[in-house]
């Protein structure tokens, strides 16, 4: 497994932990206000998942991402759940093209001028990102009391990942 790669699934893998482990809070719990972050559990969820999407869809140099409302509420855990496996999937064959033919530059598109950035760092920043707002999310879980957090560390994925350990799934 590349760094890059590790870098990746890592980040996939703890967002999806996460995700497990909330799934069976009530809404109450999922929307109750705290001054961190996006202040409630589901929004800084939802927020992380909207990042990778948002710079995967730059990087890769397509339109953002739209949410089939047909499919539900886009930040339910179990829609949170398929969106973060969707664009994890996508972050991951992105990250072997960077690194089968080295780092380029994309636009980002959304920046007023559009700028060019490093694709590498793009990566980088959204696995940086992910982990600031994942340890948002574990505070918030541990305030409602949510047991068998994990410490979405990367040793403890590779122990995961090489069967030496568990963690939450669907």
């Amino acid at each position: 497994m590349t760094m890059t790669e590790r870098l990746c699934r890592h980040d996939a893998w703890t967002t999806r932990a996460l995700l497990v482990l909330a799934q069976d809070l009530p809404d109450e719990s999922l929307d109750r206000a705290f001054d961190v972050g996006h202040r409630t559990l589901r929004r800084t969820f939802a927020h992380v998942v909207a990042n990778m999407e948002c710079w995967h869809d730059l990087m890769a140099g397509r339109p953002q991402r739209a949410w089939d409302a047909s499919r539900g509420r886009p930040d339910s855990i179990a829609n949170l759940i398929i969106r973060l496996d969707t664009v994890a999937a996508d972050l991951l064959r992105l990250a072997t093209e960077f690194d089968t033919i080295g780092d380029a530059d994309f636009t980002d598109y959304l920046d007023r001028p559009p700028r060019r950035k490093p694709l590498g760092a793009g990566l980088l920043h959204v696995a940086t990102h992910g982990m600031h707002h994942r340890a948002q999310c574990l505070y918030l879980m541990r305030m409602l009391g949510v047991p068998n957090l994990i410490e979405g560390d990367a040793l403890s994925f590779e122990a995961a990942h090489r069967g030496l350990a568990t963690f939450p799934t669907a």
